[in-house]
């Protein structure tokens, strides 16, 4: 599957037409990881949004200095991670690795992306609607807790 199909498919760059996602693809830089690689480490500064064309990653969190990273989650093929370093300047939030020999992504930094959206503000209006729903789905559900009732 070629990675304008992938992009297609991922909730991410949902909205955004053909023309509109490859010129995502031309700000990107394809870059591969083999197994154990750390892609970035939590607490460092965050500036790449990268998108899995293939292979797999973990993301590891560490709760409290001194413990060990726990791991939290796999991602695969036409998932994104690193979205919140297209928002703000903050640190990383967790640990992600390479879990995968020959894991591809595609990687595109906050510098390329603002200046694209400056440039066409419609991919910046979409972009930004699609981050406020995944991180606004994600606040939601971490906030639930078993066996809380409803309204």
């Amino acid at each position: 599957m070629a990675l304008l199909d992938l992009l297609r498919s991922a909730g991410l760059f949902n909205g955004l037409t053909d023309d509109q996602l490859e010129r995502l693809i031309e700000i990107g830089e394809e870059v591969e990881f083999e197994e154990n690689e750390t892609i970035f480490q939590q607490g460092t500064d965050g500036n790449i949004l990268y998108f899995i064309e293939e292979g797999q990653v973990e993301v590891l969190i560490r709760r409290k200095p001194h413990q060990p990273e726990q791991s939290q989650l796999f991602l695969g093929r036409g998932q994104v991670f690193g979205e919140m370093a297209l928002l703000d300047m903050g640190k990383r939030s967790a640990t992600v690795r390479c879990s995968q020999d020959g894991t591809v992504l595609h990687a595109i930094s906050r510098q390329a992306f603002n200046e694209l959206c400056n440039s066409d503000t419609a991919i910046g209006y979409i972009m930004m609607r699609n981050l406020a729903l995944d991180l606004s789905f994600k606040l939601r559900h971490s906030n639930l807790k078993p066996g809380a009732e409803g309204p």
